[in-house]
């Protein structure tokens, strides 16, 4: 559809909005070292991994209106080895980022047939890390609950247009007046997308026996029982243990996406606990010693043009955002607030600021929070529409939307920083 749910929601915050729309059309529009085709199928790659299901419908359509070959979207073994080979570093961004190495990107950059420049090579690790890092506030937002007919999805609706997202800032700035006008599709979009939708169906007639609607609409899977939480611990550390949320969907499911198998490997390795281990520091990233401001927005902005200065604006549009009220109910000043929950995401990944006091998290982030904030970060797939609706009941859908742009913009960071330190290993 071209109501796109990511939009309404964001729309909260018009300015954040507008500095992430930019960033998009930048990423999958404008010039840069990637075919337009590869970049919307490594964004298929990167949603896949959390099963996301409304981003990899979004792409598949834009993947083909970009001339993208039909046969691709059979799954990995029909794709060029090159891309194919992103496999791994897809993997370990989506789910333990501390594991790459600069090893992972040597093996990509091998002379060979296909072997990745450099600067293709950050073209698409910032795509997966955008990518991953939306989907959980797609799922945090309840926008994959909100998709498809059945949906159970909580959302507020704004009145916004029609348009795609990753259209929305073409040839412009987005403003929200433009946001906030409500626009019908013409006549030869209308034709387009219905031309898009019998040439997918006409693929997978032909070479899976089924036909399109199966990609467009996933069958829901019973969710798993989750193990109960641990208590919240005092000391110098937080409390990361915290597991998923106890709460169920009424039916007792959770979104399922079981025939987007084909767009990934090894789909049982997910997030494991960042290891504490005060013997063996060398683990721990310690952002003393690589930050973005100081090592990663130069690399990054030096080997794919501009992009430094997009995603920095981003980072910083998301720490200046309002958030007086929510402070105001937890005692503390907004920018305390802030920095506990972005602390608290990095943490999970074994990112640690030698300058805070961990122990703060546990006095600011209440634990049905931290439970909420633990599972959209890390296994957002898990997460469900009645998270969202009954953590912090008190606080306005705003401040719940301004949660989970924080969850986005430090996930996004986190991934970005191992990834970008590895490449600079690998070219020192």
């Amino acid at each position: 559809g071209r109501l796109e749910a990511v939009t309404q929601q964001m729309g909260y915050h018009p300015q954040y909005l507008d500095s992430f729309l930019k960033t998009q059309h930048y990423l999958m529009h404008m010039d840069g070292p990637l075919p337009f085709d590869c970049r919307h199928y490594i964004a298929i790659m990167a949603a896949a991994r959390h099963q996301c299901r409304y981003l990899v419908n979004l792409h598949v359509l834009q993947f083909l209106r970009a001339g993208g070959d039909p046969q691709w979207l059979r799954g990995l073994e029909f794709i060029p080895p090159k891309l194919r080979n992103l496999n791994e570093i897809n993997k370990i961004l989506a789910h333990r980022p501390w594991l790459i190495t600069k090893e992972h990107i040597e093996k990509l950059l091998k002379i060979s047939e296909w072997s990745w420049s450099l600067a293709e090579l950050v073209h698409a690790v910032v795509l997966l890390a955008h990518c991953h890092a939306l989907a959980s506030f797609v799922f945090g937002c309840g926008c994959e609950q909100d998709e498809g007919p059945g949906g159970r999805g909580s959302l507020k609706p704004l009145s916004l247009g029609n348009q795609c997202f990753c259209e929305a800032t073409a040839g412009n700035s987005c403003s929200q007046e433009l946001l906030r006008i409500n626009r019908k599709r013409s006549l030869d979009s209308c034709m387009e997308l219905d031309s898009l939708r019998e040439r997918m169906q006409r693929i997978h007639v032909e070479t899976e026996g089924r036909d399109e609607m199966r990609l467009l609409q996933q069958d829901r899977e019973e969710g798993e029982g989750q193990g109960a939480e641990v208590g919240v611990q005092g000391g110098t550390e937080p409390d990361l243990s915290v597991g998923l949320s106890p709460f169920a969907d009424t039916d007792g499911e959770v979104t399922g996406a079981t025939n987007l198998a084909c767009y990934m490997q090894d789909p049982d390795f997910g997030y494991q606990d960042f290891a504490r281990r005060d013997e063996d520091q060398t683990q721990v990233f310690r952002v003393q010693d690589y930050s973005w401001e100081d090592h990663g927005f130069s690399l990054v902005n030096r080997l794919y043009s501009d992009i430094g200065h997009l995603l920095d604006e981003k980072f910083r549009m998301v720490d200046g955002l309002q958030s007086s009220a929510m402070a105001k109910r937890q005692g503390c000043e907004p920018s305390v607030f802030k920095r506990g929950i972005w602390n608290y995401i990095h943490c999970m990944f074994g990112i640690r600021y030698d300058d805070y006091d961990y122990a703060e998290v546990n006095q600011l982030l209440e634990r049905m929070l931290k439970v909420y904030i633990k599972t959209v970060t890390c296994y957002p797939e898990k997460t469900n529409s009645e998270m969202f609706d009954r953590f912090w009941k008190q606080f306005k859908h705003s401040e719940k939307v301004h949660v989970n742009l924080l969850i986005l913009e430090a996930r996004m960071q986190a991934e970005l920083l191992y990834a970008l330190q590895a490449i600079t290993q690998y070219m020192i």
